[in-house]
């Protein structure tokens, strides 16, 4: 058996024979320590505040404890337009991820899945709402919009479940996530889950006050990073680092990558290195628009594109298979996001490899960086044959503006523009 998972099959907990069939389509027959330790508590309907490393199976877990608890209570017909369950996530992308999940756990059920999320699709939501669901899947902005709109009511939700709780206080969120549970069912009436790579003391505090004292469980690591990751650092000049990620690349031949980066300038740089160098690359960015992300994610996830170059919109909560390298290209400047951006690969029992590329300008983290993950990342020297010349990349037409056209104060062919006077005539520039 594979060490990720444990002995106790799902067939052994009380499902429902039409999730059970679900999980046999999915090839699911065995629980994750999470989902071993969480289910048992959420099946027999008492409230879960879950710990466990990224990757574990904590979606499954919360999502087949929410169609049980739908399916053996059921509603009147004259209450089943609004919804029964709400899943609330911190960023879009996990939102489609748990949506994408719960159409196949869910697909013998009869049960009407909305997803509502910002930055797209907004009438076809609303009308989605408008229309009736059962299970609500969706960031906490646009769902506090239709429901200030009257689209929909949570007053018969007998459901909650809040995903990367941490994430929701690192991106301001918990007043949101406040205004909408106060609109809920009182929380000894509802079934209530909150799941979360950490739990701090604020996270615990929430869970006290909104989710009526639920069953703290964790599945602790030896590591704080996932035993399956294989980590490596490397210390470099700035000016090696493209160099460097060529060479690895040409030596690594991944399948899948993500390549960290920490500004979307940083971003477009490697990117257009690679694709000067042979190498397909897009970049994925918070300023990119929410359809074309998702899309560049589709054509990640199928194989399409071989190389993702990020920002830490993609480090969290996105699971996308046979991830087989992360690179830190920039290492990250808060401890928690180097956990999380590895936490890409080696997903659910693979294996996977990390490696960091620490320059003068972030190496003043690393000491952060192991201190939290409780070890020293090994370092690799960087060999000659590692480093390779890169072509330059093709220069746009805004860098050669910017390196030989006009510029400020110029008119055609970089001469001075005439000012004007005091009394509105025009006269040359002094060189």
């Amino acid at each position: 058996m594979d060490q990720h998972l444990t002995d106790i099959p799902f067939t052994d907990l009380d499902l429902e024979p039409i999730l059970l069939r679900a999980l046999d389509d999915a090839g699911f027959t065995h629980c994750t320590p999470i989902q071993a330790k969480a289910l048992p508590i959420a099946l027999a309907g008492r409230g879960v505040a879950g710990q466990a490393q990224t990757g574990t199976g904590k979606t499954a877990a919360f999502l087949l404890a929410t169609f049980q608890h739908l399916i053996r209570h059921p509603l009147p017909p004259e209450k089943g337009r609004h919804p029964r369950a709400l899943i609330l996530a911190p960023t879009r992308e996990l939102a489609i991820q748990i949506h994408r999940d719960a159409e196949a756990l869910g697909r013998y059920t009869d049960f009407r899945m909305a997803l509502v999320y910002g930055g797209t699709g907004y009438d076809q939501q609303r009308e989605t709402l408008r229309n009736g669901t059962d299970v609500v899947i969706g960031t906490p902005g646009r769902l506090i919009d239709y429901l200030k709109q009257k689209v929909y009511r949570l007053d018969y939700v007998q459901v909650v479940v809040i995903d990367e709780a941490d994430r929701m206080f690192d991106l301001g969120f918990i007043a949101d996530i406040r205004y909408l549970l106060r609109r809920t069912p009182p929380p000894e009436q509802r079934l209530n889950m909150m799941f979360s790579a950490t739990l701090s003391l604020r996270v615990t505090e929430l869970a006290y006050e909104h989710l009526a004292s639920p069953e703290v469980v964790k599945v602790e690591a030896e590591h704080v990073t996932a035993d399956q990751v294989r980590q490596v650092l490397y210390h470099v000049a700035m000016e090696e680092k493209i160099p460097l990620l060529l060479g690895l690349l040409r030596r690594a031949r991944p399948t899948r990558a993500l390549i960290f980066v920490n500004t979307k300038r940083a971003a477009e740089r490697v990117r257009a290195y690679l694709r000067a160098n042979g190498h397909e690359a897009a970049v994925l960015s918070g300023d990119i628009p929410q359809n074309k992300r998702q899309r560049l994610l589709e054509r990640f996830s199928a194989g399409e594109i071989p190389l993702m170059v990020a920002t830490d919109v993609a480090a969290r909560g996105l699971h996308i298979p046979e991830v087989s390298h992360v690179f830190n290209f920039d290492l990250p400047q808060d401890a928690e996001d180097y956990v999380h951006r590895i936490g890409r690969t080696g997903r659910i029992g693979a294996s996977g490899e990390a490696i960091s590329l620490a320059c003068e300008q972030y190496v003043f983290s690393l000491p952060d960086i192991e201190e939290y993950i409780g070890e020293k990342i090994p370092v690799a020297p960087v060999e000659a044959d590692l480093l390779v010349t890169p072509k330059r990349p093709e220069r746009t037409t805004r860098a050669r503006r910017a390196e030989g056209g006009r510029g400020r104060g110029q008119g055609r062919g970089g001469a001075p523009r005439a000012r004007k006077d005091g009394r509105g005539r025009r006269r040359p520039r002094a060189r």
